[in-house]
């Protein structure tokens, strides 16, 4: 079983607190999420004044066209891979006027799975803006059950890295 709804509210208020303090704006890049790392920041009241954006891109295609993800990166690594989350992260943040961006992509199931690359398989990346250059980092995760437990755990996955980042 994943975090209940009322875990995921009070990780998403303790980003928000967190982003408030540093005035600074979060963006989120999600596919096997759908939008739910951007539902459960924009929960929290006066999330406008830390959250930005959020970009659903479930499909490859759109992975392309609104965050600019290269069609190459897609072929040769596929959709849940660290080369694809580190330009989805890295897009959001370009394509937006946050600080901070969050991303994730994954088999959630319960099909989807591939060879190296079982259901639960998830890619999280986070990606900040320093010195003129962007920075990410990625991080793999394994999760067990079924795909709401595995979209949950990649939520609340996705806003503790924020929070540490």
């Amino acid at each position: 079983m994943g975090p209940s709804d009322a875990e995921l509210k009070r990780l998403a208020q303790r980003v928000g607190a967190h982003l408030r303090k540093a005035r600074r704006h979060a963006a989120a890049a999600e596919s096997c999420t759908g939008g739910w790392i951007a539902k459960a920041l924009t929960d929290i009241a006066g999330s406008s004044d830390w959250f930005v954006e959020g970009f659903v891109t479930y499909s490859n295609e759109s992975k392309v066209r609104q965050l600019g993800v290269p069609r190459a990166i897609l072929r040769r690594h596929g959709a849940v891979s660290e080369a694809t989350v580190r330009a989805m992260a890295a897009g959001a943040l370009r394509r937006s006027r946050a600080a901070i961006a969050v991303a994730v992509t994954g088999i959630a199931g319960p099909g989807g799975a591939v060879p190296g690359k079982p259901v639960g398989t998830v890619w999280l990346g986070w990606a900040r803006r320093g010195s003129g250059a962007i920075r990410v980092t990625t991080a793999l995760r394994r999760f067990r059950g079924d795909r709401e437990t595995v979209r949950r755990k990649s939520v609340r996955a996705a806003l503790q890295g924020l929070l540490t980042r």
